[in-house]
């Protein structure tokens, strides 16, 4: 009875297979059967990016069986194996390789289940996509890469807007150039959007209110330009958001003050101007803040109160022509580790106490300003930042002394010992005095007095050296 159980059991799964297919199942091993024309139209779409010198023959026994081939997976649909994602790219040691010249055939446009589609470091020769066979992917296609590619050229097919079920399109480090398709907008179920590295031009769509579910959105390393659209702030569910590295200008729309679970947001190296007053206080969930690189209004960027963030862990405050003492609200922020307020126009002295004791800081970078005063840090600061802490080309500041045996310790390269500032401003001073007085044919009590009057701060052993120095110089 068992043996006419299992002869009609094999007999319904060819017939489910075989229904509405011309092409019939080849059984594997594990007794679950794949369409013929599946499996050719996964051979020869790999044979278009390896060769056709490969047949699969080593396969055993076939690609959804016990396959050696990294980056093909299957799933069952109606008891029969179907190709469910294919990276095509040396991605692991044992992926098959792209040849140096290759073609994207048709028959990958007929794996009707295909969810994930990827292609890694096989694009070198110039190759524009085709706008053709993408739409057929459109009811199941969740996900598609094309990374490190620098043989992709030419605009992005605008028939990947046809793709309404895709949920992560990353297109990072391509050729692909020219305005963004405005069809794009139409992928509302997206959750990532990466379209970095690549040579995109013209203005960002404004049509990202359609973006409900989007998480990170990647626009960076690019030439985009103009400003920012309002609709950037109606992603309500945003946490990352990378536009750095392009020529975006004007003020951050008021929107994106509502964004309010966004954790990174990165728009260094642009020419933005102004709205950080408006909306990045209000964002307090936000961990990563980098801002470098901007031509801001100094009044609306010096206007921020930094305690009201505590949040943050990383903050880029460089180049952007700061002026002013360092805002005292940053001393107040406990996780921060990464602060960054190098190469601006900062004046005033360093909170140094209110800095060492931030739990976290492991990067504090502070050089290129015109900061003043004495660095009271410990050695045991200088042990912990090692070279993450920087202040040099700031002439007027020093380090005040520290006496350390410690091998851990490194002093700040670049700034002298206060000591050693003063005794040099000292003599500076006095030699200036000198000359004056000669001009002036003055008297010695004369001399005397002045240099009295400079150094009255100092020790009477300080002052007999001086005075020794006077005479030798005289």
């Amino acid at each position: 009875m068992s043996w006419i159980h299992s002869v009609l059991f094999l007999f319904l799964v060819f017939r489910w297979c075989i229904a509405g297919e011309s092409s019939s199942p080849e059984v594997t091993d594990d007794g679950a059967p794949m369409e013929i024309s599946e499996r050719e139209a996964l051979y020869s779409t790999i044979q278009g990016f390896v060769g056709d010198s490969w047949n699969g023959s080593d396969l055993y026994p076939d690609p959804c069986g016990w396959t050696p081939i990294q980056g093909v997976s299957c799933d069952l649909y109606d008891d029969c194996w179907y190709v469910t994602e294919l990276t095509l790219g040396l991605v692991h040691e044992n992926s098959l390789a792209c040849a140096a010249s290759l073609e994207i055939k048709p028959q990958l446009f007929k794996l009707k289940h295909l969810k994930s589609l990827s292609f890694v470091k096989c694009f070198t020769s110039s190759l524009t996509i085709s706008k053709e066979d993408w739409i057929s992917l459109g009811s199941n296609l969740e996900s598609l890469e094309f990374r490190s590619n620098p043989g992709l050229i030419g605009e992005l097919p605008e028939t990947f807007g046809s793709l309404t079920n895709l949920k992560s399109l990353v297109v990072l480090e391509n050729g692909f150039n020219g305005k963004l398709p405005t069809r794009l907008c139409n992928l509302s179920s997206l959750k990532r959007l990466v379209l970095a590295g690549n040579l995109f031009t013209g203005t960002i769509p404004d049509c990202f209110n359609g973006f409900k579910n989007l998480l990170i959105l990647d626009l960076s390393r690019n030439s985009f330009s103009g400003t920012l659209p309002s609709t950037i702030g109606e992603m309500v569910s945003l946490l990352k958001l990378d536009l750095s590295n392009n020529q975006l200008e004007g003020k951050l729309p008021q929107g994106i003050g509502f964004l309010k679970n966004l954790t990174l947001l990165d728009v260094r190296n642009n020419r933005i101007s102004g709205g950080f007053s408006q909306n990045v206080e209000k964002i307090r969930s936000l961990t990563d803040l980098v801002l470098s690189g901007n031509p801001v209004d100094i009044d609306d960027m010096m206007g921020i109160k930094w305690e009201n963030m505590g949040s943050l862990v990383v903050l880029d405050l460089s180049k952007m022509g700061l002026r002013g003492d360092i805002p005292y609200g940053l001393t107040k922020l406990k996780r921060l580790r990464f602060l960054g307020l190098n190469d601006n126009e900062l004046t005033g002295t360093v909170p140094s106490k209110e800095f060492e004791t931030l739990p976290c800081l492991g990067a504090l970078y502070i050089h290129g300003n015109d900061l003043t005063g004495e660095l009271r840090f410990s050695t045991k600061f200088y042990e912990k930042m090692g070279t993450r802490f920087k202040a040099s080309k700031n002439p007027n500041l020093c380090q005040y002394d520290i006496v350390s045996e410690s091998r851990s310790y490194v002093p700040p390269l670049g700034l002298k010992p206060c000591s050693k500032m003063k005794r040099t401003e000292g003599d500076l001073v006095i030699l200036q005095t000198l000359r004056n007085l000669k001009k002036e044919d003055s008297s010695s009590s004369m001399s005397l007095m002045v240099t009295r009057r400079v150094l009255s701060n100092g020790s009477t052993w300080d002052l007999l050296l001086e005075l020794s120095l006077i005479v030798l110089l005289i």
